[in-house]
């Protein structure tokens, strides 16, 4: 008897080990397929490394030892940011569009809920008082981002307390590290005040600082300043901040390192500042 336990117990043993050195493998795969630094980067190939890289995540998820919370949170973080990118720059349907967004908030979620100092605060003060005291800053802006988007399928939601959990998130993240994406907390708080300032009862020229301190953190970034002049410049009718931004997207674009710096995103904004402009993207 005590020998069938043994052998039992080696079974069980040598499987998790298996299963750990699968999901570690699996996770490498995905995160080379991510890397989306590899010159020439090609926008319309990519989507299908993004998708490959979501799928290797996800198998490898369950196989992560228990222990291993920093893993946990690296594929989380990562299934979050990727879905909110599969949803902005590749899927067409609504309902696409919005399970994406709605996969990547969950993942965020679970990220943000490793640690159990989160559901402690959520428990005793509230949920956006947990996003308020959040400590993972990958995890709050991924789930900010996500749930901004998923939002616009669910306004219901969005008026009855979503906004504020989003502002929440982006402003826990601005605390944690403004410089995160390229000036992220700043670029999407900014956005979020400069359309939605009236449900959020802030003032609509707030989102200025924002949208200048992302810039200043780093101008290669072009999502900075295209938001800064679709959502703000644009909207309050100041033609000549909005040509001054688009002016200087045109001049970013012409730089191909600066482009190379952030290849998805980057490429994403010249087309919107193409669509604002009338100009072609390069």
């Amino acid at each position: 008897m005590r020998y069938v336990i043994a052998v039992g117990i080696l079974a069980i043993v040598v499987s998790a080990v298996v299963s750990a050195q699968s999901a570690v493998i699996q996770i490498e795969q995905a995160d080379a397929l991510y890397d989306r630094w590899r010159q020439p980067f090609d926008f319309e190939a990519y989507e299908a490394d993004l998708q490959m890289a979501i799928d290797l995540w996800e198998q490898a998820l369950p196989l992560i030892p228990a222990e291993s919370i920093q893993t946990t949170s690296h594929v989380l973080n990562r299934l979050s940011q990727a879905y909110f990118e599969l949803g902005e720059a590749y899927l067409v349907s609504s309902d696409n569009k919005e399970r994406a967004f709605g996969a990547g908030k969950d993942y965020a979620l679970a990220s943000l809920r490793l640690d159990p100092v989160f559901d402690e605060t959520k428990d005793a003060r509230g949920f956006r008082a947990a996003l308020l005291s959040a400590s993972d800053v990958a995890a709050i802006f991924w789930y900010g981002n996500c749930l901004g988007s998923w939002l616009n399928y669910h306004q219901l939601t969005a008026i009855m307390g979503g906004v504020r959990d989003v502002l929440a998130s982006y402003e826990r993240a601005v605390e944690l590290d403004e410089t995160l994406a390229g000036g992220g907390p700043h670029r999407s708080l900014g956005s979020l005040i400069a359309q939605a300032y009236f449900v959020i009862g802030r003032d609509q020229a707030d989102c200025v600082a924002h949208f200048e301190r992302a810039i200043e953190i780093d101008g290669t970034y072009i999502e900075n300043l295209v938001n800064y002049a679709e959502h703000f410049a644009i909207r309050t009718g100041d033609a000549a901040l909005a040509a001054q931004l688009l002016s200087d997207v045109m001049q970013t674009a012409q730089d191909p390192e600066a482009v190379a710096a952030w290849p998805l995103y980057n490429h994403l904004a010249l087309a919107r500042a193409a669509s604002l402009d009338g100009v072609e993207a390069p």
